[in-house]
């Protein structure tokens, strides 16, 4: 990689997919303004794509994301002349906000860990719909190992959410390394896999996904996510039960139970 190669790779294998690909392989990865920046024009692209269905998160090289890097963020725009704090409370703003954007959106999103994923990395990997990585890849909280609160960029909400309170709140005390397969023993991933089968893996992950509905694959991710800040079973299915009338008056819905009955694939219209 070069100093003109773009800090992000935006790639477009087939209708309907986007793979976003880290590109900054020499440094793991590590987010800079640059990075960050990247990565907040494609997603604000995402939300008026609508066909783009699934997103593939992933890093070039050997690292997913080794989280912040250390040598230099960079300046947030807009942020030159402000005091020491203002600037910070900006870089963490901008930071986090990836992990807002990604949950807000209605695409389906899914990290491909091709290695190690630490600090914001984790955070982006937690964000992700789907997690599958490669048999390699190490996973740390890491925050509190460089002297910041082990809470941060969405982590403290994501990861006892997806694995426990009791195992997140030890990973996140101790910011100690995990690997992949302790990663899928706890709920964190869905498959690990070996690298050279981890991209075969994602396509066949994807194809699954495509082949709902594109308005049923976004109410799920949207309703799935939700579930876990309701306040009661009532709430949840009251949600549920408008999420099944409204995807029951569409045209897709009539086609997908038809492609099923004929055992044949779906042609979807998102109508």
């Amino acid at each position: 990689m070069t100093e003109s190669d773009p800090p992000l790779q935006v790639e477009r294998p087939s209708d309907g997919v986007v793979v976003l690909r880290l590109n900054r392989p020499a440094q793991l990865n590590a987010m800079t303004v640059d990075l960050v920046d990247a990565l907040h024009t494609e997603l604000d692209a995402l939300a008026s794509d609508t066909r783009c269905r699934v997103v593939v998160l992933t890093g070039a090289g050997r690292g997913f994301c080794a989280g912040l890097d250390l040598g230099g963020f960079g300046v947030v725009p807009g942020t030159e002349d402000l005091g020491a704090v203002q600037t910070t409370l900006a870089v963490q703003t901008r930071i986090a906000s990836l992990v807002q954007k990604i949950r807000r959106l209605p695409q389906v999103f899914v990290a491909a860990v091709n290695g190690a994923a630490a600090g914001g990395g984790l955070a982006l990997v937690l964000a992700c719909d789907v997690r599958i990585a490669a048999a390699p890849a190490v996973f740390a909280v890491s925050f509190i190992r460089v002297g910041f609160s082990g809470c941060d960029i969405g982590t403290s909400w994501l990861l006892p959410r997806i694995v426990g309170a009791g195992r997140a709140h030890e990973l996140m005390l101790t910011g100690r390394r995990f690997d992949a397969d302790e990663a899928l023993r706890i709920g964190m991933l869905a498959d690990v896999v070996a690298p050279e089968e981890l991209s075969a893996r994602v396509d066949a992950a994807v194809a699954d996904l495509l082949a709902a509905p594109p308005m049923s694959l976004a109410l799920t991710k949207r309703g799935m996510w939700l579930a876990l800040e309701t306040t009661s079973l009532d709430t949840a299915i009251e949600m549920e039960n408008r999420q099944q009338v409204l995807t029951a008056s569409t045209a897709d819905q009539v086609e997908a139970m038809a492609a099923f009955v004929e055992k044949r694939p779906p042609a979807y219209r998102n109508r």
